[in-house]
């Protein structure tokens, strides 16, 4: 068969199944490739808080602008895409990206960041981004969920945080120059979701090296 290239960002707000959707992306037949036995590709994630010494501490979407951190931060958003373009020809799911630091940035400091740089080299790499989204009513329920496991249960006490970034992430992807499909996981199914996307990207070619690469 073909080999499978997909190269999928998953953006979207808390309690909308980000990282079991790219989990479950790494391992789908559909998007990796069926698999004999378990190995580990590349996934990647934003979300890592490594700028600072404490848990939930700052990282490449919640830097302080203006200074060193941003400086820092961009450059992981870098290294990233230059790791991404030395190996266009394997599969690479990323949990959170640009746009998660765009809307962080936005909503804390009022603050735009210039991403320009950035997504013409996505879109040459032929990127994906699939947007995850909840469906208005469910919020509560999905925190009672989170509420079990989660080690920093405050972070979820004003829901209206996560309504208000599921809106501005959608106007954010609608300007994005990358391909977007917003995917309802309200029901948490990976496989039906994993199934879309692979669908997706199959009408788009998305799943395969590009000709030019």
């Amino acid at each position: 068969m073909p080999k499978l290239t997909p190269k999928i960002i998953l953006e979207g707000t808390r309690l909308t199944h980000k990282t079991d959707l790219a989990f479950a992306l790494n391992e789908h037949p559909r998007i990796v490739g069926p698999r004999r036995y378990r190995y580990h590709s590349p996934l990647i994630s934003a979300e890592w808080c490594g700028f600072t010494p404490v848990p939930w501490g700052r990282g490449p979407i919640n830097f302080e602008p203006g200074g060193e951190e941003e400086a820092r931060a961009m450059a992981v958003f870098e290294a990233w895409t230059h790791l991404i373009e030395l190996q266009p020809h394997y599969s690479w799911i990323v949990d959170r990206f640009h746009l998660s630091a765009k809307a962080y940035q936005l909503t804390a400091h009022g603050y735009n960041v210039d991403f320009g740089w950035l997504e013409p080299r996505l879109q040459a790499l032929g990127v994906h981004l699939v947007l995850c989204t909840r469906r208005d009513g469910t919020w509560e329920a999905a925190r009672d969920e989170r509420l079990k496991v989660s080690g920093k249960p405050s972070q979820y006490d004003d829901l209206g945080t996560f309504e208000r970034e599921q809106g501005l992430l959608r106007r954010l992807a609608s300007e994005s120059l990358l391909p977007v499909l917003e995917l309802d996981t309200t029901d948490g199914d990976m496989d039906a979701a994993c199934d879309a996307i692979a669908d997706w990207m199959t009408s788009t070619g998305g799943l395969w090296p590009r000709p030019e690469a």
